[in-house]
């Protein structure tokens, strides 16, 4: 097999702190953030709540389910936020826990209209990829054992999909739970982070294998809305659906570098 050549590039702009790797040549991703995270500031400016809440919120009225509504706030609002909200319905939590997926996501559709055929967007765990060959995406789950050491192999058949994180013992996102990851695959980076923050939130109980167990219930009331979920707790691990192919990696190259074709 004849590897691509890609570039990779790290774009920092404000809280969003991102890895590229795409085969594009020449790209304004930098400015498309940008006026993305112009629209979603101007709007929490206008409707806090968005930014607060850790229930879900009504954005657009005529699209939404009452039965799922908690909070309703005004004014139009723009993609990215309309992407956060109906990911956070979908997982039952606030807008906020699917920000970075949603840039990731975005980030990733913009490439592939400029022409990328190989693009993975890692915005802090939260990963958007779209190929045309095969790539390994590797496990960090903070000091547990299998950190650094297992990797998923992701088909290009099988994108373009999302490949979000979250954990409540790495990082700085808020989580009730005490898993070291709960790694969750679905066909939106959106969708995928919201899940992995609320599968993550039921990472509780007395020990490791009750905390993963738990996750897993949690994990069972969204089966529909994602391929599978990898969850994470010490040294116990557990999983629900159909996640790609773990192989083993090299530890210094997955923390390294994250992506291995």
């Amino acid at each position: 097999m004849i590897v691509k050549r890609v570039t990779r590039e790290r774009i920092k702009i404000g809280e969003t702190d991102l890895v590229l790797k795409t085969d594009l040549r020449e790209y304004e991703l930098p400015k498309f953030i940008i006026k993305q995270r112009f629209e979603l500031k101007n709007y929490i400016r206008e409707n806090p709540d968005f930014l607060t809440s850790f229930e879900p919120v009504l954005v657009e009225k005529n699209n939404l389910s009452k039965d799922h509504i908690r909070k309703s706030i005004s004014s139009k609002p723009p993609l990215i936020v309309k992407l956060m909200a109906r990911a956070g319905r979908k997982a039952e939590v606030g807008p906020m826990a699917a920000v970075a997926g949603t840039i990731s996501q975005l980030s990733m559709g913009y490439m592939i209209e400029n022409g990328a055929k190989y693009v993975i967007v890692d915005n802090g765990g939260d990963v958007a990829i779209k190929t045309d060959q095969n790539v390994v995406v590797g496990l960090y789950a903070g000091e547990s054992s299998l950190s650094g050491e297992l990797g998923f192999k992701i088909k290009y058949r099988n994108t373009p999909m999302g490949v979000c994180t979250s954990s409540g013992t790495v990082g700085h996102s808020i989580s009730f739970g005490r898993s070291d990851s709960v790694t969750v695959f679905a066909d939106e980076a959106s969708t995928a982070d919201a899940l992995a923050t609320s599968i993550a939130n039921s990472a509780l109980g007395e020990n490791d294998p009750d905390a993963v167990q738990n996750s897993l219930d949690r994990a069972e009331d969204f089966r529909k809305l994602m391929r599978g979920v990898l969850v994470v707790v010490g040294e116990s691990a557990g999983t629900l659906g159909k996640i790609p192919k773990l192989v083993k990696t090299e530890r210094n190259v997955v923390l390294g570098d994250l992506f291995e074709v």
